[in-house]
Parts: C-alpha cells; sequence; structure tokens
C-alpha cells in the first residue's frame, strides 16, 4: 500500500515537473505514458490561415511562417521572418485582423533578451523589416535618437 502511494507521489510530482517546465505545451495522456505536445500558434481572418513555429533548420532559432487563403486547403512556401545570426529567436506569437498579419517573438543571445515583431499588410504574402521593439528602428539600422 505504501509503494502504490509513493508511486502516485511521485507520478503527480513528474507532472508538475512537467508542465513547471514546458512552455507552450499541452499534455497527451496515454495508457502507459505522458508527452507534451507542443502548440503551434496560429491566427485566422476570413478564409486566411497563418501558422508561426521555431525551426533549428540553420543551427540558430528562427521564427517559420505559413499562410492559406482557402481554409486551410493548401498552405505557401514557408517563410523565415527572424533571419537571425547572431541570436536564436523564440515564442513566436501571430495576430491577424482584415488583411494584416502580426507576428512577434524574441531575440536571444548571452547579451540580449529583446522583441522582435514583422508586420504584413497583404495577407502574409510579404512582410515588413524586422522591428526591434525594445529600441527605435529595424535590426541592422542605428537606433534612432
Amino acid at each position: 500500500m505504501i509503494n502504490s502511494c509513493c508511486n502516485q507521489v511521485a507520478t503527480i510530482f513528474a507532472v508538475l515537473v512537467i508542465l513547471s517546465t514546458a512552455t507552450s505545451a499541452q499534455l497527451v495522456f496515454g495508457q502507459s505514458e505522458i508527452s507534451p505536445v507542443l502548440l503551434v500558434p496560429m491566427a485566422q481572418s476570413d478564409e486566411n490561415i497563418y501558422v508561426v513555429w521555431s525551426s533549428n533548420d540553420t543551427g540558430k532559432g528562427e521564427i517559420m511562417f505559413r499562410g492559406s487563403n482557402d481554409n486551410g486547403s493548401t498552405f505557401a512556401e514557408k517563410m523565415n521572418l527572424s533571419n537571425s545570426t547572431a541570436s536564436d529567436s523564440a515564442n513566436a506569437q501571430i495576430m491577424a485582423s482584415g488583411n494584416n498579419v502580426f507576428v512577434t517573438w524574441w531575440e536571444r543571445n548571452q547579451t540580449s533578451n529583446e522583441p522582435a515583431a514583422r508586420v504584413s499588410t497583404d495577407n502574409g504574402q510579404t512582410f515588413g523589416p524586422v522591428l526591434k521593439l525594445a529600441t527605435n528602428g529595424t535590426i541592422g539600422e542605428s537606433e534612432e535618437k
């Protein structure tokens, strides 16, 4: 009886640890295991559906984007919105309203942790420059005073 009680407490503790360390994750309860499922941020405006996610294909964290204009039946080619060489891009969020798509994320390296954004005004077909939200200007430009 004591072993059963301790095993249940250990399982609950493990679930709490997973919940406290997982970012944007849900738990899926299977017959013999619990595994986190990462959620993909998504936005919809009319028949347009947009998704963003983090990718590590380049060796650095990058923010990827895909859009659909037919309620998700098909999606355009993926776009790398962050194109970061000096930092990892993570924790993307997305919002859409009318023709506008807003994507935000964090640029992180050993010395900084700054929010960034890109905006599309044509249903995600193209995006403006990367905006540095902690300072004035865009990435690659000198800071405006």
